[in-house]
């Protein structure tokens, strides 16, 4: 899978039940896992031996997890909740019918858009399994990087991005349907504003 290395495939189902079990999860834990994901396999374990990468100094190996949803629109939270639950990284492969993209957790959910699962390939590229992880967020997060700061840096720095393009475009909204002039001006100051804060980050 992923145009990974064949030594590094398994199939190893992890039965929904064993992860209720092992974290005494509540019913309506179970029930948001329930009402998203129907199986979860372990498709690929990266390890050194496997792939010809030393460990770093976080990162001794990683799993590929392909989750099978039941509906594109899942929550991502259920996502998180899987991420905190299994203490490895973890690569997912969120599948639904013949289309995956591909997620990780790292502070926050970041996953790549839908496209056919067998047009789906990651490229391992790094010293070490620290930066082949690393490489691999910044292959899942959008936004410029900036390679003075770190990868926990860099990924606050987008959401500070997100925050703003979103406030930006919510101003420019109404500064377009505001009818006193006045009013508008104020509106459009404020864009200003944001915008020269933007280009500062």
């Amino acid at each position: 899978m992923l145009g990974l290395p064949k030594a590094t495939e398994m199939s190893k189902q992890l039965p929904k039940k064993a992860i209720y079990a092992k974290f005494q999860m509540n019913a309506a834990a179970k029930e948001k896992i329930d009402a998203d994901i129907s199986r979860i396999t372990i498709v690929n374990e990266i390890t050194p031996n496997k792939v010809n990468i030393p460990v770093g100094d976080e990162v001794k190996s990683f799993f590929v997890l392909l989750v099978t949803l039941k509906r594109k629109e899942f929550e991502e939270k259920t996502i998180a909740t899987l991420s905190k639950l299994i203490p490895q990284n973890i690569l997912f492969v969120l599948e639904c019918g013949n289309e995956s993209k591909l997620a990780i957790y790292h502070s926050k959910l970041m996953q790549t858009d839908w496209k056919s699962t067998t047009e789906q390939k990651v490229e391992l590229k790094g010293l070490n399994l620290d930066k082949v992880w690393e490489n691999l967020i910044r292959s899942l997060e959008c936004g410029v990087w900036n390679v003075e700061l770190t990868l926990d840096e860099n990924i606050v720095l987008h959401e500070k991005q997100a925050k703003l393009e979103k406030e930006i475009a919510k101003l420019e909204k109404q500064a377009r349907a505001e009818k006193q002039p006045k009013k508008k001006f104020e509106l459009v100051q404020r864009v200003k504003e944001l915008k020269s804060k933007m280009d500062v980050l």
